[in-house]
C-alpha cells in the first residue's frame, strides 16, 4: 500500500507497518515548498527550466524550491537545509556563493555586462580558457552546452560537407536541438527527415564506430561523445576513433561539459591523451554562472570566422554569449584551480565518499544494490532491487530518506566545498538509508516509499 501524506509532518514513522531506525535528525517539512508548486507549474511549463530539475525526479511531497547556497550546503523555503550533491547539474565545483568567484562577477557589474562591441575581458577570458585547457587554438563563448555542441555539429558538417552525425548511444544528452532530441523518446515535433540524420554507436565498442563508417561511406561529418561517463575507457578506444576519424575524414568532437574541470585542468581528453578536433565545455566552467565554451583546431574554427575565403559558417552568434560577469567568473574559477589543489580534491574527497558507501552497504547487506559508479570525481549511484534490476521505487526511497536525513543527492557528485569531515557526516546518514533500504528489500518497498516512484525524463508520454 502507498502510506497518505500528512500536511503538517510529510512522514510520519508511526504510519509504516515496519518503521525504520530513528533519524539523525528530525523529519523536515516541505510544506512551503509544496504551496509553491501550483504556482511554479502555472507559470513554468513542466515547474521547472530544467527537466533534471523537475518534480517528477523527486518523491512526492518532498520536491524543495532552494532560496540560498552556501559552499556544499543549500537552504529551502522551509529553512530546511541540506548538504547538496551535483549542485547545478555538477556546474558548481567550487560551491555556491564561493567569495572569489562572486567577487569577481560583482566588481565585472559595476562596470557593465553587456556592450554594442567585444569587451577587453572577453579577449583575456578567451586566452585564459586556450591556456588553461590546453585545448584548442581558438575558442567560441556560448550560454549553455546545448548550443556549443550544436555548433560543434555544424562546423564539422561544414568543414566535411557532410550530413550524418555519429553520436555515443550510451551518453545520455547532447542537445536540445533537434539532431541529437529526435534520437530519443521525446522527439515529437521533431521531423523525421532530421531524425535520420543522427546515427549512433557504443561507447567502448570501436567496432560498431567502424561499422558505421562502413555502412555510410563518404556521409558522416563526426563522431562525437563524452570522454568518459560512468565506465572507463576500454585500452584503446579512444585512439580508435581518432584514428577512424583520421581514416575516414571526419571530425573527432568530445563532449566535455561534465568532464571539464573535473578529470583534469585539462579536461579529461588531458586525463587519457588524446585530443579531439573539436570539444564542447560548460558547467563548471564558470561556477555556475552562464557559460559554455567551444574550442578546437584553427582551421576548423575559423571557418566561423572572417579570415578565410571559404563558405561562411553563422556558428555562435548570441546577445548575451559573452557577458562580462560570467567571463570575470571564469576567470576567476581559471585562477582558484591554478592556485588551489581542486581537482585533486574532488578526486579525495570522492574517493573517501564511494569507499565509504561501499563499507555501509555491506554492512547492511545492501551492496548489490547500491554502489558508487564512474570516476572518483564524479560519482553516481545505483538503486537495484533484489534481482538486480533498476528500481525506480528504490531510488525513490533512497532519495526520500536522504531528504529526511538533510541531504540532497540525486547523485554523490562532490565539489571543493566538501570536505573529509563533512564526507563523514554524510556517510553517518547513509548508513541509515542504507538500513531502510535493506527492510524495504526484505519486507516491500511499498511499506516505506511515500507517493509515487520518480520517473525517467526520456519518456514518450507523461
Amino acid at each position: 500500500m502507498l502510506l497518505s501524506y500528512h500536511s503538517a509532518t510529510p512522514y510520519m514513522e508511526t504510519d509504516l507497518l515496519f518503521p525504520p531506525p530513528a533519524l539523525t535528525q528530525p523529519n523536515p517539512s516541505f510544506a512551503g515548498s509544496q504551496a509553491l508548486q501550483a504556482r511554479f507549474h502555472a507559470a513554468i511549463p513542466g515547474g521547472a527550466h530544467t527537466y533534471a530539475k523537475g518534480d517528477d525526479q523527486f518523491p512526492q511531497h518532498m520536491a524543495p524550491y532552494i532560496v540560498r547556497g552556501e559552499g556544499c550546503r543549500v537552504w529551502d523555503v522551509d529553512g530546511n537545509e541540506f548538504i547538496e550533491f551535483g549542485a547545478g547539474l555538477r556546474s558548481v565545483t567550487l560551491g555556491h556563493a564561493y567569495a572569489p568567484v562572486v567577487a569577481a562577477a560583482r566588481r565585472q557589474l559595476e562596470l557593465g555586462v553587456n556592450f554594442g562591441r567585444p569587451a577587453v575581458l572577453e579577449l583575456e577570458t578567451a586566452e585564459d580558457f586556450l591556456d588553461f585547457t590546453q585545448a584548442g587554438d581558438m575558442v567560441k563563448f556560448a550560454k549553455n552546452g546545448s548550443d556549443a555542441t550544436s555548433a560543434a555539429v555544424k562546423l564539422a558538417r561544414a568543414a566535411t560537407c557532410r550530413d550524418l552525425v555519429a553520436i555515443c548511444h550510451d551518453h545520455p544528452f547532447f542537445s536540445c536541438d533537434d539532431w541529437f532530441m529526435g534520437t530519443t523518446p521525446l522527439a515529437a515535433g521533431i521531423p523525421r527527415a532530421v531524425q535520420a540524420l543522427t546515427v549512433g554507436f557504443r561507447y567502448n565498442d570501436l567496432a560498431s564506430a567502424e561499422a558505421l563508417f562502413a555502412a555510410h561511406p563518404g556521409q558522416i561529418a563526426c563522431l562525437l561523445l563524452e570522454v568518459e561517463k560512468d565506465v572507463p575507457p576500454t585500452a584503446g578506444f579512444l585512439a580508435g576513433l581518432r584514428r577512424l576519424c583520421d581514416q575516414h575524414g571526419a571530425v573527432l568532437v568530445f563532449d566535455e561539459i561534465i568532464t571539464g574541470f573535473r578529470w583534469h585542468n585539462h579536461g579529461a581528453q588531458g586525463y587519457h591523451g588524446i585530443r579531439p578536433d573539436l570539444s564542447t565545455w560548460g558547467k563548471a566552467l564558470a561556477n555556475g554562472f552562464s557559460l559554455a565554451a567551444l574550442t578546437g583546431r584553427r582551421e576548423l574554427m575559423e571557418l566561423g570566422g572572417l579570415h578565410h575565403a571559404q563558405d561562411r559558417v553563422f556558428l555562435l552568434s548570441t546577445t548575451y554569449g559573452a557577458e562580462t560577469h560570467a567571463l570575470a567568473a571564469a576567470r576567476a574559477v581559471m585562477h582558484e584551480y591554478r592556485i588551489q589543489p581542486v581537482v585533486e580534491h574532488l578526486w579525495q574527497v570522492g574517493r573517501q565518499l564511494a569507499a565509504g558507501l561501499h563499507q555501509a552497504a555491506h554492512e547492511q547487506g545492501v551492496a548489490a544494490q547500491v554502489q558508487a559508479v564512474g570516476q572518483p570525481c564524479s560519482l553516481i549511484y545505483t538503486t537495484r532491487d533484489a534481482n538486480g534490476h533498476h528500481s525506480a521505487a528504490l531510488r525513490t526511497l533512497f532519495l526520500q530518506e536522504t531528504l529526511r536525513r538533510g541531504l540532497l543527492m540525486p547523485s554523490l557528485i562532490v565539489n571543493y566545498s566538501h570536505t573529509p569531515a563533512i564526507i563523514s557526516q554524510v556517510l553517518e546518514r547513509l548508513y541509515e538509508v542504507l538500513g531502510v533500504y535493506r527492510q524495504a528489500l526484505e519486507n516491500g518497498v511499498e511499506h516505506y516509499l511515500v507517493g509515487e516512484p520518480v520517473k525517467s525524463v526520456y519518456r514518450a508520454r507523461n
